[in-house]
């Protein structure tokens, strides 16, 4: 991966907008209440899959209207490149005890599905009080293994992408919405 080395550069790397800002926030307005409504009441955790969702928990958590407490866990699988290595490797777990959860697992992007594969199988030998994945972004035509989120907010064609929280070689996490990558030098 090239490294950025000015606004040109990274204004390059931009090929085209696919999901706004305000797309964005509408979709995971929806996903809040809908959450709010299922578990309210109940003991919710939300956890954010490092570095990717960081972005997006952040505003799903806002979006939640009922008490719940936010977990992380870093899981890595790109290693600076533009596809999965396939070697899934947890870098950080979660502190919490989630016998006593309803545990939502936040993620950025389901690709091959070997990720959060892995990460739901690690959680759910914890023995959570439930168990549910939502994505905001779903690329099925990369799936690799049987994997499906309980909710995608968009589901998008093959193509890497940055924004809002996703990068390349850690940098565009910045932009406000979700870009195609421009591959070409």
């Amino acid at each position: 991966m090239n490294t950025i080395k000015s606004m040109d550069d990274f204004n390059h790397k931009i090929k085209k907008i696919i999901i706004t800002e305000e797309e964005i926030k509408a979709a995971i307005q929806k996903a809040g209440a809908d959450i709010s409504r299922l578990y309210d009441g109940n003991p919710i955790l939300l956890v954010g899959i490092l570095k990717g969702s960081f972005v997006f928990l952040s505003d799903l958590s806002r979006a939640v209207n009922a008490p719940c407490e936010i977990g992380f866990m870093c899981a890595k699988s790109y290693y600076s490149e533009t596809v999965s290595s396939g070697n899934v490797k947890i870098t950080m777990d979660l502190e919490q005890d989630i016998s006593k959860y309803h545990v939502v697992i936040a993620e950025d992007i389901v690709d091959t599905g070997r990720t959060l594969k892995e990460v739901v199988a690690i959680l759910k030998a914890r023995n959570p009080l439930s168990l549910q994945v939502v994505t905001l972004l779903d690329k099925p035509d990369r799936r690799l293994v049987d994997f499906k989120a309980d909710v995608s907010l968009f589901t998008i064609p093959d193509f890497f992408v940055i924004g809002y929280g996703l990068d390349c070689a850690e940098y565009f996490r910045n932009l406000p919405y979700i870009a195609e990558y421009n591959t070409e030098n």
